[in-house]
């Protein structure tokens, strides 16, 4: 696996456990972000290193999710139906601000937005839609830190799948070997991605995105 791992415990010792911060595994240039799908859909993304073919849609909003236990707590460490394979998809750092620039928030928020009318129009015309979660322990649990996930539509969406892919990778024997780690209570032994805290790199788009400094 082209990732690197961490043991959960250290992994928690070393992000912050409160506020709105995107983490994400880095390298100097690139980010990871994750998405889970039917086997029919990854298996043709693993293969051509991009998606497409007759079982994915361009026409629906596609969310990508760059902190892995944010993506465990919606998979459900790939058991839940259609998102039984997890694929860690890499993108130049460029691409991802750019995804980030565009983002809308889902609901209304008066600091970012000068009217709900500003805010309703923002949206209609949004190629990316913004929201902020509650992280999640291992076993579900929500914590007080919040996790991002963004959800592409239009041209974002194609150029994302089509064009920026650096790689693509099938994790899914990964998570499904630490989601028995999470069943047998073992997290002293639990294994998960490395990450740090990413900060776009334009001072507006840490404003817009209301990340905790």
């Amino acid at each position: 696996m082209k990732l690197k791992t961490i043991l959960y415990p250290n992994y928690e010792r070393n992000v912050p456990q409160a506020g709105q911060h995107i983490l994400a595994q880095q390298t100097t240039d690139t980010v990871f972000v994750y998405q889970a799908f039917n086997p029919r859909i990854t298996s043709y993304a693993v293969k051509h290193q991009q998606f497409g073919g007759e079982h994915y849609s361009f026409n629906r909003m596609t969310w990508i999710k760059p902190n892995f236990l944010w993506m465990m707590y919606r998979c459900g460490w790939a058991r839940k139906e259609n998102q039984k394979r997890v694929l860690a998809i890499e993108i130049l750092k460029t691409h991802f601000d750019e995804i980030l620039g565009e983002a809308v928030h889902s609901s209304f928020k008066p600091e970012v937005y000068e009217s709900r009318e500003d805010w309703q129009a923002a949206i209609k015309q949004s190629k990316v839609r913004l929201q902020w979660d509650p992280d999640h322990n291992p076993y579900g649990a929500k914590l007080e830190r919040r996790a991002i996930q963004l959800g592409m539509r239009g041209g974002i969406q194609r150029q994302f799948a089509t064009e920026w892919v650096i790689s693509i990778e099938d994790i899914t024997d990964f998570v499904l070997e630490q989601g028995q780690a999470v069943e047998a209570k073992q997290l002293d032994r639990l294994l998960v991605m490395e990450e740090e805290i990413y900060l776009p790199g334009f001072i507006e788009t840490k404003k817009h995105l209301q990340l905790t400094s």
